[in-house]
């Protein structure tokens, strides 16, 4: 059998393989992509399973980026998780439970700041955004983010009543807020905050 003809055979059991490990089908498809690209670099001659050889290589490569994914999230937890916790501390909101501080945080946020105050407080105070790159995610002028960042935190430095309004629903943002803190990338993040930006 050929190359060409081993790849057809083997890739879609590859690739269910590597999606049931790694739930995540771009994932899966470069974990697949790079085993038989490591396969062809290899002599086949000296493998006497080809099957079972591709099987176990996919297996290994996705174990090991689930292990290169989990020590991310760790390291970025273990960097950023004092510092969040801490803001929502600011904010008189981390008393109970962190699943209820966090959507009870995003409702203040959400009716005590603008869209742009939002975005520009969340992404310099929690993902350490400098103002230069305020003006690239936002598309604004710094001394613009300067001033929105200002007002914000003098927004809610003033907040001592409680809300006696129903508050918002901030499912969508929460989500968003937790992926980029669960996968270190905020670019989804800041996505989510201009939806709500004129």
């Amino acid at each position: 059998m050929t190359q060409t003809q081993t790849i057809s055979l083997y890739q879609p059991l590859l690739h269910r393989i590597a999606y049931n490990l790694v739930r995540c089908k771009e994932d899966a498809e470069d974990i697949v992509q790079e085993t038989f690209a490591r396969w062809l670099s290899i002599d086949q001659k000296k493998i006497e399973n080809t099957k079972a050889y591709l099987i176990k290589a996919v297996t290994n490569n996705c174990l090991n980026h689930l292990n290169s994914l989990k020590k991310k999230k760790e390291e970025y937890l273990d960097r950023h998780l004092p510092e969040l916790l801490n803001k929502f501390k600011e904010i008189n909101l981390s008393k109970i439970d962190l699943d209820i501080n966090l959507t009870e945080a995003f409702k203040v946020l959400h009716v005590k700041l603008g869209p742009l105050e939002r975005a520009v407080y969340l992404l310099k105070e929690v993902f350490d955004f400098n103002y230069d790159e305020l003006c690239v995610a936002l598309d604004k002028r710094k001394e613009h983010c300067r001033q929105l960042f200002c007002r914000a935190k003098k927004k809610l430095e003033d907040e001592t009543s409680k809300i006696h309004f129903s508050l918002p629903d901030t499912t969508a943002m929460i989500k968003s807020f937790r992926d980029a803190c669960d996968f270190g990338n905020a670019s989804k993040f800041v996505q989510e905050l201009k939806k709500n930006i004129d």
